[in-house]
């Protein structure tokens, strides 16, 4: 009995310790706080009235509750091409720039490959020094890309940072033994690539489809540099539009001109709920995968 009460007895902490663990729980209900509170406030005013959003009267919770600001947003016939457009441009791009992100990261991650820290440290030489943006729109204009939707997915196609995340998983996670297995076993390369890499690669292209689709989603320099047709443009352009159109006065009178700055404040919130909820809809599908990919990638290599 005395042993299992001495079992049980619990560690008595020190002031020390108690003090610490009461900071740590301080810093994190901050961090929190400050991650909710935006969010919280963003979705607030985009259901708020314009006059209580302009006012000041919105800090948590919605004043005066309204889908005004929804409602100029899809009645603009503009927003549904910029939504299709942008879900194109995040599907096409996404696809095309993990399928080359694997095509270059794989090879390079073999010992067997001839001359792959050289052409590494080229590659990684285009992060600390690139053409620039006038040799970039050059080269875009010779290949007759002006004005295309290929302008928005192949020029930024391959990102280094991904490359060197893909190549490290590639490197701890698939062993050259297990290559050389397959080849006594009669597979070819791209049999050994389609059947076992890819199968155990699902956290490392859970992380590149996230990271590029993200990129690919909010994208819109690209849009505005290259892109003229206005059936083009993905929908960040659109809501770009939207507000300048929004906040310019022109001739309008007095009250007019409240009425319309009152709903330009508000359709800036209607906007940003619009452009984040299919990041914030995808994101909890891959977030496993996406811790996984991220540790294994970027701590093991």
């Amino acid at each position: 009995m005395a042993v299992q009460q001495a079992g049980t007895k619990k560690i008595k902490e020190s002031a020390g310790d108690r003090i610490f663990l009461t900071t740590i729980y301080i810093v994190l209900y901050l961090v929190v706080i400050a991650v909710l509170y935006p969010l919280i406030y963003i979705i607030s005013s985009s259901i708020s009235s314009p006059a209580a959003v302009t006012s000041g009267r919105v800090w948590l919770w919605p004043v005066d509750i309204s889908f005004e600001g929804f409602r100029v947003l899809f009645k603009t016939p503009e927003i549904m091409t910029g939504y299709a457009n942008s879900i194109f441009y995040t599907t096409a791009g996404t696809i095309i720039s993990v399928v080359l992100t694997i095509m270059i990261a794989y090879p390079l991650s073999r010992r067997s490959f001839f001359g792959r820290n050289a052409l590494m440290m080229i590659i990684t030489f285009t992060m600390i020094f690139s053409g620039g943006l006038i040799p970039t729109y050059m080269v875009v204009r010779e290949l007759h890309l002006i004005d295309t939707r290929w302008a928005l997915l192949i020029p930024n196609a391959i990102w280094v940072w991904q490359v060197i995340i893909a190549r490290s998983f590639f490197q701890s996670s698939i062993p050259d033994e297990l290559q050389e297995a397959s080849e006594m076993d009669g597979c070819s390369d791209i049999r050994f690539i389609w059947s076992i890499v890819l199968p155990l690669s699902k956290p490392i292209m859970a992380v590149l489809v996230l990271m590029y689709a993200v990129g690919q989603w909010n994208a819109y320099f690209d849009a505005l540099i290259y892109l003229k047709s206005a059936d083009l443009f993905p929908l960040q352009l659109i809501l770009r539009s939207i507000i300048i159109q929004n906040n310019s006065s022109g001739t309008m009178d007095a009250l007019a001109m409240v009425e319309r700055q009152q709903l330009a404040e508000l359709l800036k919130y209607a906007l940003i709920v619009v452009a984040t909820l299919p990041v914030l809809v995808i994101y909890p599908f891959v977030q496993r995968y996406f811790v996984q990919g991220m540790l294994v990638g970027s701590v093991k290599g």
